[in-house]
């Protein structure tokens, strides 16, 4: 009784759910519920064990077919090795037999591509290339490319060759994009000339290869041959005189590096500004005393021609009328006065020699002590950045070198100057002289 107690309770674990569900009223009641239970559960393991059997083939079969593609692929791989090493031995037959067959199509070869690569360089930097931009980059194209060009490729390699002959000897006008020095960029209308030089009216152009665009000069040329290229740019037929630049821009290119005047006075600093300073003065006392001396040596010729009639507005007239007012017959005391009326007169006619004179002598030494600052500035950038870059030395230098000349300048017109303004006092003093002395000779021979 004891085992059978034990027995249910082990059954009503197993099957607690469904045990639960219908409560055995008897132990047949019990006994048939386990017999169905174990049943089910027969049948149950009975479906699983089918289901894996099925998936067993199946596996079994994926397992044969995924062998069977191994060996395929691997019978297709050893077939394109062999067919690979067999191209590889085809290959090189072929490039032997290219290589026999082209012969000295090989130097043709490199000598389009040096070509190539050597114009792709000119044309980049050609003034053709802004009328018709592009040809440079197709010139690169073929350098680099490792092929044998064909039969289109050279004609358009001599094509482009005999364009670019052709266009050299060519004065055409077309329109492009111009940037002009404050940096806008505007359709304008361009002539060009040859290969040398670019105008647009009066306005002298230049080519950056780099962007390929074109741009005024930051500084032009004289207005003589803007001129001429306004009259090129204007005119449409006949023959005009126009600069040719023969280094093709690279003239144009140093004007926009060489400094004009007012910057060269510039580079003189403010002893340069002070000897321009002196020059001017003593350029202004020339002129005031050349314009005197001129005017007196009329009124002096005028007097010589009646001297009887002494006129108070030159210095003949002057000393004439003071030997007249005296009643003095006396030859030495006649002489002591005209020495008197000369020598107040000659003041009058040597005045401002002396300060130009002195003008004309320190303007060189004012330029030498431009150049001793100068050079000691340009020793001074050497202690500092040594040798490196002579830009940091070309402030010295060139207030060394152009106070040198801006005193040179000063001094030699000054010193002509100061010659012309002495031989002309010293003429009008020697007709004061010779007039004294014909007096002096007159009252002699009277006495």
């Amino acid at each position: 009784m004891r085992f059978i107690c034990v027995l249910v309770i082990a059954l009503l674990v197993s099957f607690g759910g469904q045990v639960l569900a219908d409560h055995p009223t008897d132990l047949d009641h019990l006994l048939r519920q386990v017999r169905e239970a174990n049943t089910r559960d027969a049948q149950i393991r009975k479906e699983r064990e089918q289901r894996f059997l099925a998936e067993k083939m199946d596996r079994e079969k994926m397992l044969a077919e995924m062998r069977e593609a191994v060996a395929r692929e691997r019978a297709h791989g050893e077939e394109l090795k062999q067919q690979f090493g067999e191209n590889e031995e085809t290959l090189g037959s072929l490039a032997t037999e290219l290589q026999n067959k082209t012969g000295n199509l090989g130097e043709l070869f490199g000598t389009v591509h040096q070509v190539a690569s050597d114009l792709q360089a000119f044309l980049q930097e050609s003034l053709v290339s802004a009328q018709f931009p592009g040809r440079a980059e197709w010139f690169g194209v073929l350098a680099k490319s490792g092929k044998l060009p064909n039969v289109t490729e050279l004609e358009r390699f001599w094509l482009l060759l005999q364009q670019e002959i052709a266009e050299s000897g060519r004065v055409v006008t077309f329109d492009a994009d111009v940037v002009g020095t404050d940096g806008i960029s505007g359709k304008r209308s361009v002539t060009r000339i040859g290969v040398f030089d670019m105008v647009s009216d009066n306005t002298f152009l230049r080519f950056v290869p780099e962007t390929g665009q074109l741009s005024e000069l930051s500084r032009q040329p004289s207005m003589r041959y803007r001129n001429m290229a306004q009259t090129l740019h204007t005119q449409k037929d006949g023959y005009v005189p126009m600069m040719v630049d023969p280094t093709r821009g690279t003239l144009l290119e140093m004007l926009m590096l060489s400094p004009t005047i007012p910057e060269r006075i510039q580079q003189g600093g403010i002893v340069g500004y002070i000897i321009i300073a002196l020059g001017l003065l003593g350029i202004l006392i020339v002129i005031q005393r050349l314009v005197y001396l001129i005017t007196i040596g009329r009124r002096v010729r005028r007097q010589l021609a009646v001297p009887d009639e002494p006129a108070s507005d030159n210095p003949l007239g002057r000393v004439l009328s003071a030997v007249r007012d005296t009643h003095e017959r006396d030859v030495t005391a006649l002489e002591l006065q005209l020495d008197e009326a000369i020598l107040k007169e000659t003041p009058r006619l040597t005045r401002g020699q002396g300060l130009v004179k002195l003008l004309a002598a320190v303007a060189p030494l004012l330029g030498l002590l431009g150049t001793v600052t100068g050079m000691i500035l340009t020793f001074q950038s050497i202690s500092l950045f040594g040798t490196g870059d002579p830009r940091l030395m070309a402030g010295g230098i060139s207030q060394a070198l152009v106070t040198t000349v801006l005193g040179l300048s000063v001094a030699i017109p000054l010193l002509f100057f100061h010659s012309l303004m002495a031989t002309r006092s010293r003429a009008l003093i020697q007709i004061l002289d010779e007039q004294s002395a014909g007096i002096v000779a007159q009252t002699h021979s009277a006495g």
